[in-house]
């Protein structure tokens, strides 16, 4: 999906020569480097990385594994999430 459907269209208006510059430059890239880019320009924008994120998220990791393993996790069926998501924000 485009944002915009023509390269001609793709001007921001307070976009400086530079940047449309750099702009123009990324749209030649093939889609994983334009991918791989945008995560980094996304990521850019979030602030500095929590130190302690991802030993957070290992803790989290271990303690669902755990839960599922011995049985205390109630799992439920993918057909089953993806139906209850579906109504959810598709409201169907």
């Amino acid at each position: 999906m485009r944002l915009l459907a023509d390269l001609s269209e793709r001007k921001i208006r307070s976009m400086t020569k530079s940047t449309a510059a750099v702009l123009a430059e990324a749209l030649r890239l093939d889609t994983p480097e334009r991918a791989e880019l945008a995560a980094e320009l996304l990521g850019s924008l979030s602030g500095p990385a929590d130190s302690g994120a991802e030993a957070a998220w290992d803790v989290e990791i271990d303690r669902r594994l755990a839960a599922i393993n011995t049985g205390a996790a109630e799992l439920e069926p993918w057909e089953s999430v993806k139906r209850r998501i579906e109504a959810e924000m598709l409201g169907r």
